[in-house]
């Protein structure tokens, strides 16, 4: 009896979705199957299996491969490349059922080498009842002078920030996911850099964030936390998944985060059930300035050492119809296709995906598709770590260390 033994991180929404896709896959194959899997931190993901290359090394034969770590991986030959198998065998509605964000992200020098399964993008979530409260909207016209409205610019966010971050209430105006570990703390970064209009890699591939638009970034990240202390102080350790459940256990009044985490605060336990609303990431008001976002997804992929790459094809294939992918949603996670997106129950119970087509097909970034992305987002990562957890750099001193050494490993 074949095994498809499966490595990625721990989630409960992976983890519900899975055992679903997993059983009703045994079900209906004409030989039995047997599933393992292995649920690991992303950390320990990237050291044990991704840096080592030993993700090719016959253990594993499925991976949920988060996009940052794609290019790399298919780069040095760990990832089985899956065109031949698509062109006989192609997912259910291939290409056209997935938008152009998802399926670039699972693909490196004109190669697929996965079908995504679970996707960002980051979206502004606000707490509605606050901002529609009379009293809230009395109180801040007299503090500011304007009415109180969603914030369109980061300068107006800071604002409302400020008017929000009651600490002896337990409320703050915002949280943010600062722990240092290579994700959305770098992400955090990114999506300050370009909604200023800066950039990561120039047009020749060069590294181009030692930046006025840069500095302006990590300057009112970093100040947030410490300086107009409207993020608590305890972002420094907090991850994504820790900012969601803080945001849905009505903590903070606004945060940019994962559309998924959505899902979190529409859920009948959450502290803000039916008090959430969703909209764009502010921008900086300059000319350059716009509203943008930041997509990364997780892709199931097969080793390059798998024994049974074409039973792990047909799994994935599976899981990535519309039918499983609207299972990965209701279970926690995020599905990946229009078809989700657009879905009546979905939207019901998810309001959030009203704007993630937009988002996906109109506003969104995504990280540079280079093999040395790894390396070059743990530049990126240390570089805040420093500015914003330790505090030991200025952001310019931080900067232009990063993007020397960004410019002697892309040399």
């Amino acid at each position: 009896m074949p095994t498809l033994r499966f490595v990625g991180r721990p989630f409960e929404g992976f983890e519900r979705a899975l055992e679903r896709q997993m059983d009703s896959f045994v079900n209906q194959c004409d030989e039995d199957v047997e599933f393992v899997r292995d649920h690991r931190p992303l950390p320990e993901i990237h050291e044990e299996l991704i840096e080592t290359g030993d993700i090719a090394d016959g253990t594993y034969d499925l991976f949920l491969c988060l996009s940052d770590w794609l290019p790399a991986s298919a780069d040095a030959g760990d990832l089985h490349p899956l065109d031949d198998l698509i062109r006989s065998n192609p997912p259910s509605g291939w290409p056209d059922g997935w938008a152009d964000s998802m399926r670039t992200l699972v693909t490196y020098d004109g190669a697929t080498y996965g079908v995504p399964y679970h996707d960002g993008p980051e979206l502004f979530h606000y707490r509605e009842d606050l901002f529609e409260n009379v009293a809230e909207q009395r109180a801040f016209r007299g503090e500011y002078g304007r009415p109180l409205s969603v914030p369109r610019t980061w300068a107006e966010f800071l604002e409302v920030a400020e008017f929000f971050t009651r600490p002896e209430e337990d409320l703050w105006g915002t949280v943010v996911a600062a722990l240092p570990d290579g994700h959305n703390n770098v992400y955090d970064f990114l999506i300050h850099l370009w909604s200023r209009g800066g950039e990561v890699l120039d047009d020749t591939g060069q590294p181009a964030f030692d930046s006025d638009a840069a500095r302006d970034a990590l300057t009112y990240y970093h100040d947030l936390i410490h300086e107009h202390e409207v993020a608590p102080p305890e972002s420094v350790d907090l991850e994504s998944v820790e900012v969601g459940q803080f945001y849905a256990d009505g903590k903070a009044a606004m945060m940019w985060n994962w559309a998924g985490f959505g899902a979190m605060a529409e859920a009948a336990d959450s502290d803000v059930f039916g008090h959430t609303n969703y909209g764009l990431i502010p921008r900086a008001k300059t000319e350059n300035g716009e509203h943008t976002s930041l997509t990364v997804l997780y892709g199931l992929t097969v080793p390059a050492g798998s024994d049974h790459p074409e039973l792990a094809y047909d799994f994935i294939r599976h899981a990535t119809t519309p039918e499983s992918d609207k299972i990965t949603t209701l279970e926690g996670a995020s599905g990946t296709r229009f078809s989700t997106w657009r879905d009546p129950e979905i939207l019901r119970t998810n309001s959030f995906y009203s704007v993630t087509e937009e988002m996906n097909t109109n506003a969104v970034n995504t990280l540079p598709q280079i093999p040395e992305y790894v390396e070059l987002n743990e530049i990126l990562n240390e570089m805040v770590e420093s500015v914003v957890v330790d505090q030991q750099q200025s952001p310019s001193e931080a900067l232009s260390d990063a993007n020397r050494r960004a410019e002697a490993l892309l040399e």
